[in-house]
């Protein structure tokens, strides 16, 4: 029986699973924790997502020496600078990190934003790895000097696997100097940041989609892996035009294209995804962190505030929470701070568990117009991974705004689980989406609207005019 190995470094924690290559039987998974980090600075150690990587493969039970097939899926930008030797010169930056909020303003003023849309599908904002590399050459000039090459979590994680510095197309759409509509880099727009550096040798190969590469031990396969985003995607087989939403620490609506975007904007960003096709996607900086901080702030563990919150009255009694707590990519204002208004002497805490988990939902759906207005087609349904999608009230509460049902496939690790598609498409040399449809999803519960879509309009409404 042919094994794959997925892997899913995320901000938090590192998820292992081990499947059945053929069928997609889980046979073990495992998880350890990250060092925890709050922005505006936002820092990790890539050593710790080895180490944690390493500690999540024994608590499953399975070292990736031992499998046929690994691929490592992780938190998308960030900045992972080597030395030379290919060794780390300082902690990397993580994608929530906006400490180079200045720096995306600076790289609009000398580029407007249609040309960046254009030119790698995107807008800078503080979390691209093109603003933290303008960050690290305007404060660490000792560390810039030292700069040879620049990856992505995910391109450092194959290294240590391979001894090869390569990345995905998925990933390297998030860069802010990758170009999905040519599939190539565009040095220009890092020549921008520092026009006296060959960037041409400082960057990840980008694999093909489907690339094989050869393990530095152990008999594996090595897929090239891909962000986070990307192997969700793969794991709940996203069709074209299918909306998934994400929450988790941070909030992600995406849609499958086969066609790239340019949003001028800035709320959608084109990236690509990791198959070859395209994966437009609204990403907000705060989802269940949100949540997390009322519930805290209310004394309530997690089980007893999502309890609370579903059997409140939808609109919360008046009550309505911004949730910006840690500044907000989407719409991009680095610097904010959360807001909760329309608190009375009689507000209940049932009332502003129900905000909190609203206002979350209300930042998601704005993300949702965004796409919408960028050409994606009104759902019929929402897919709800992340999670934030155990929480019943989520799951209502976005299908109550959405105004369409919202589907949970089965409580898995989904970045995980697409790493091991990935994973086993490689071993196969066949196509992910064929791997998927072979592999059973398992359950999926559906959650529909218990509202209408008068009172709907005024919940979003009231969070419109307060934002």
């Amino acid at each position: 029986m042919p094994r794959v190995l997925g892997v899913d470094s995320s901000t938090q924690s590192t998820k292992v699973e081990l499947r059945d290559a053929d069928s997609g039987a889980l046979l073990a998974s495992g998880r350890a924790p990250h060092p925890a980090t709050t922005p505006p600075r936002s820092e990790q150690q890539p050593s710790d997502w080895w180490h944690a990587c390493e500690t999540a493969c024994a608590d499953a039970g399975v070292a990736w020496t031992d499998v046929d097939s690994v691929s490592v899926a992780a938190q998308q930008h960030g900045m992972v600078v080597l030395d030379s030797n290919r060794n780390v010169v300082r902690p990397a930056k993580l994608w929530n990190d906006t400490e180079s909020a200045p720096d995306a303003g600076w790289l609009l003023s000398r580029l407007p934003a249609e040309e960046w849309a254009a030119r790698c599908g995107s807008v800078p904002v503080a979390a691209f790895t093109i603003t933290k590399l303008s960050w690290l050459h305007r404060s660490e000039p000792e560390a810039w000097a030292h700069l040879a090459s620049v990856c992505l979590p995910h391109d450092w994680m194959t290294l240590q696997l391979t001894g090869e510095l390569v990345t995905d197309r998925g990933d390297a759409s998030g860069t802010g100097y990758w170009s999905p509509t040519t599939g190539a880099y565009d040095t220009d727009l890092l020549a921008i940041v520092d026009g006296d550096r060959d960037w041409s040798s400082a960057l990840p190969r980008v694999c093909t989609p489907f690339e094989a590469l050869a393990a530095r031990t152990g008999r594996a396969v090595v897929a090239p892996g891909t962000g986070d985003n990307m192997a969700a995607a793969l794991a709940v087989g996203a069709a074209p035009r299918q909306v998934v939403v994400s929450i988790g620490t941070s909030g992600t609506v995406y849609v499958r294209s086969d066609t790239p975007t340019a949003d001028a904007s800035g709320a959608v960003a084109g990236f690509a995804d990791a198959t070859g096709r395209f994966l437009p996607l609204v990403c907000t900086l705060n989802a269940t962190k949100v949540t997390d901080a009322v519930a805290r702030l209310c004394g309530l563990e997690l089980g007893r505030f999502d309890a609370l919150a579903f059997d409140a009255e939808p609109g919360a009694g008046g009550v309505t929470v911004v949730p910006y707590f840690d500044g907000e990519r989407t719409p991009n204002r680095p610097d904010a701070s959360g807001t909760i208004a329309g608190v009375r002497s009689d507000t209940t805490t049932a009332q502003l568990a129900r905000a909190a988990f609203e206002g979350v939902a209300c930042g998601l759906l704005d993300g949702l117009d965004a796409l919408l207005a960028c050409g994606v087609a009104p759902p019929d349904a929402i897919t709800l991974i992340g999670g934030g999608a155990r929480a019943r009230t989520y799951r209502q509460v976005l299908a109550d705004l959405a105004q369409v049902p919202v589907v949970v496939p089965d409580d898995g690790e989904h970045v995980a689980r697409g790493a091991c598609i990935q994973a086993a498409a490689v071993l196969h040399g066949s196509d992910a989406t064929a791997v998927g449809d072979a592999w059973d999803t398992g359950p999926a519960s559906t959650t529909d609207p218990a509202i209408d879509a008068d009172a709907a309009t005024v919940i979003r409404a009231r969070y419109h005019d307060l934002v």
